[in-house]
């Protein structure tokens, strides 16, 4: 039997490919409904409101932004959350708009094969490096 400790409350559970045991899933289940509820009564409110009145942890509701299930509105002043390639601000996820392009067309690049300093790119064959011949007595 394929077993595993909860991540956050350390309980034994049946592997099921989560790193939460299902009632720590169901309770950020539970936190997140009521942050969304919250939100859709209260748009625009700063995260330190939302988790005071909530009680949810400020810590989980930037996990909650950063995952994209919630996003920042556009008339909030508060764009708290950073680009994690760029720096930019950013209203949800790990990436602003440029960075996912950018990463968008590198990728594109490397399945493709084109890539910068990839073997189409090494020039003629004579600028090649060998493993030099041994000589032959």
């Amino acid at each position: 039997m394929n077993i595993k400790n909860c991540k956050k409350c350390n309980r034994i559970f049946a592997n099921d490919s989560f790193d939460l045991c299902p009632i720590c899933r169901n309770s950020d289940v539970e936190e997140f409904k009521a942050v969304k509820d919250f939100l859709y009564d209260n748009p625009g409110a700063d995260i330190q409101t939302v988790s005071e009145v909530t009680g949810v942890d400020t810590k989980k509701i930037l996990k909650f932004l950063r995952e994209g299930k919630l996003e920042i509105t556009d008339s909030s002043p508060n764009l708290i959350l950073d680009c994690e390639r760029c720096g930019a601000p950013i209203k949800t996820g790990k990436f602003c708009n440029k960075c996912i392009s950018e990463m968008e067309r590198e990728f594109r690049g490397a399945v493709s094969g084109n890539i910068p300093g990839s073997r189409k790119d090494l020039g003629k064959s004579s600028d090649r490096m060998y493993i030099a011949e041994r000589r032959k007595k």
